[in-house]
This record gives C-alpha cells, structure tokens and sequence, in this order.
C-alpha cells in the first residue's frame, strides 16, 4: 500500500509540468486530479446522507426546475420584446443604407457632430490637397486630366463600407480572402430579421448586380431553442443555437471562388505511365460562410448581461477537430454579425469600437490568468466532462452552385 502510494506520488511529480495547449488554456495534471478527487469527496458525502436529507434534497431540485422553467420564460419574453424593438430600430438603418450607397445626402442639420480633433481634420485635408497638387504636378498631362475628372466627379455614399468594417474586424478579416474583397466591394447591406416561431434569427446580405453571382440576397438562417433539456434540466442557461442554413449561391461561370482545381500526377503501377488528374476542391472564402457544417449548438446570453458563450457538440465522437472548428467559428460569428456589427456597423468603419473590443479582450485574459492561478493552486474549477475523462482514464441544407 505505501509502495504503491509512493509510485502514485512520483508519477504525479512526472506529470506536474505536463501542459494542455489544445487551446491556449495551460491545465496542471496534478490540478486536474486535485478536482477529480474534491469530486469524488462529494459524490461520498451525498452517499452517506440520510434517506430523509436525500428525499428534501429532491424536493429542492423541483424547485429549482421550476425557477429553471421562469428562467426560461423570461429569455422567450425578452425575444419577443427584441422583436418589438426591431420594428423601431429599422427606419434608422435603412436611412443608414441610403447614407453608405449614395442615396441620400445628409443635410448640413443631419451632419452636426463633434469631431474628436477639428484640427487634425482640416490638417489631414490640407495635406491631401497638397499631395494631389504635387501628383498632378508632376505627372503627364493625359494622367494630369485624368485625375482632374476624377476629382470633379462626385464620389457617392461610402465606398467599401462593409469590405472595410470586415477587413477591420479580426474575427471576420481572418475569413475574408483576397478574391474575396471584389465581390464584398458589392455589398450594400446587412440585415438582421428576428424570427419567432421558431425562434431563431437571420442575417440578410444585400448585394448590388456584380460579376461573380445572380443572387441579390444571400441569407443564413439560425434557429434556437429556449426551452431545458429533458435529460439535463439544470445545464439550461439561455436560448440555444441548434441549427442554422446557408443558401444556394448562383455562381455565375468561372467565378465561384469558394472552390479551386487542382491537378495531380498519377504514376501506374505497372506500366509506368504517368497521367494528370484535376479534380475540384474547397477554397478557402467567406462564402463558405453560406455553406456551414451541422451537428452543433451553443447557449447565448442576450446581450444586457455580460456574454459568455458555451460550445456543446452533439456527437463528439463522430466530429473530427476541423469540423468542430468550422462550428464553432460559424456560430460565433452569425452571433457576433447580429448583436454587434449590424448594430454598430459605423463605429467598426471608423475603428471606435475596435478600442472597446480590445479592452474587451484585455479584460477577458485577466480573467483567463486568475483562473489559471487558482488551477496551479489546486483549486482551480474543472468542468464535469473532464472529471468524467479524467476518471475513465442533418445533412448540410445549404448547396453551393
């Protein structure tokens, strides 16, 4: 028994620096069985109550599944007054809309606002303007005219809105590739639309007649829950995400950039002979976006609390890693499209609200290295399916064309 307890301590000491990176989050093998063991003290503390203390313990799980039930309520309530507020928030999006595309011009009365530098501002338009004059200057007539007219025609709304909003955005600008950005140039809008029955959401993306599709709308649709799990009542934390669908892209010939050929040398085996095989495979684009994977969920927060969103695989065993990363990333980013770009589109255009991102995440790495602390401690908290690994030692609905 102390032999064997002595071998125990020693293989704890190998396993003490052994560092999971899988996600950026350093766990201690030593605190994860520290967990694993305040685990199973409690499993034997709730064993050796007696039968009475069990049966008013029951009695207070119904309770709780009853405020769980309430809890419920309120998020289906609160959808539905999100709902009611829509309605509100519209007409000044789509005067937004006129603004980027050049359909109204704001009047003097609609364009008051404090600049944060007046200064800076008729600074940086002195300097431009003395940087044209030098170009023009110095360049042919032909290219000295060609400037003048470009000058003198009026340049409308705000160009490359939304390309610029996804290039600056890190979350989106990561998806977004280089063939990607002259079909985005077309992008005029996106529209958020809150759905009831079922509830869910969808994310409207409004383009101009372009070179690459037919489309004028591609839409992802997702679809949520709001209600507890039948086989585990007390994990419920809000609406859930369980299912979203792209669109068909109408691709017009040659210009479908979510695919590529590729070309490979086959060698026969016994004659020798050498032939070229292409065959067509994914590329790397943002219209994959309109295309996702399925099988997966996550509980969102509405947005008044602080959010906090929690992945659950339906079927992990059957999801390879880079499936489950497509997932993850696509709910992610429909959640983020609709609760922060849609609403704030102009301050992600002019780099504000990038600042209160950043913060953000400061914030959250704090956060991350005090638990880290706590887990190097000992103490730290563990989530029950790595105690239970720790102890046991539809089809796509959305085609491309």
């Amino acid at each position: 028994m102390a032999a064997n307890k002595v071998k125990d301590d020693v293989e704890l000491d190998e396993m003490e620096d052994e560092e999971d990176a899988g996600d950026g989050v350093v766990v201690s093998k030593r605190s994860l069985l520290g967990a694993l063991n305040q685990y199973q003290n409690v499993i034997e503390m709730m064993q050796a109550l007696s039968p009475s203390v069990k049966r008013r313990l029951k009695a207070l799980k119904r309770l709780q599944f009853e405020a769980t039930k309430v809890e419920a309520q309120f998020y289906q309530e609160y959808h539905e007054l999100e709902m009611k507020y829509e309605v509100l928030y519209q007409p000044i999006r789509d005067k937004r809309k006129e603004i980027v595309n050049g359909a109204h011009e704001p009047t003097d009365q609609e364009s008051e606002w404090p600049s944060d530098d007046e200064k800076d501002d008729d600074l940086c338009e002195e300097t431009t303007k003395m940087k044209i004059e030098d170009v023009a200057a110095d360049s042919k007539p032909a290219a000295a005219a060609e400037d003048k007219n470009k000058k003198n025609e009026p340049e409308k709304g705000i160009p490359d809105f939304w390309l610029t909003i996804f290039k600056n955005v890190g979350i989106l600008s990561e998806m977004v590739q280089e063939h990607d950005e002259p079909i985005l140039k077309n992008l005029k809008d996106i529209v958020v639309t809150l759905t009831d029955k079922p509830m869910g959401f969808n994310l409207d993306f409004y383009f101009a007649p372009n070179d690459f599709f037919n489309n004028a709308v591609l839409t992802k649709h997702y679809e949520m829950k709001c209600e507890p799990d039948e086989g585990d009542p007390f994990s419920f934390e809000g609406p859930e995400i369980v299912k979203c669908t792209g669109c068909t892209i109408d691709w017009k010939k040659g210009k479908n950039v979510t695919v590529k050929v590729v070309k490979k040398k086959q060698k026969h085996r016994s004659r020798g002979s050498v032939r070229t095989v292409t065959r067509t495979v994914q590329n790397d684009s943002f219209f994959n976006f309109f295309d996702p994977p399925a099988g997966m969920k996550f509980t969102e927060k509405p947005i008044l609390f602080k959010i906090k969103i929690n992945f659950a695989v339906e079927d992990e065993n059957e999801m390879d890693d880079h499936i489950q990363s497509l997932l993850t990333a696509d709910f992610e980013i429909g959640h983020y499209i609709r609760e922060r770009i849609v609403p704030n589109a102009v301050l992600f255009f002019t780099g504000e609200a990038l600042e209160d991102e950043d913060y953000e995440e400061e914030e959250e790495m704090e956060d991350e290295d005090e638990e880290e602390g706590e887990n190097e401690g000992g103490g730290g908290v563990v989530n029950k399916a790595s105690l239970r690994n720790a102890a046991a030692g539809n089809p796509n609905e959305c085609k491309q064309q």
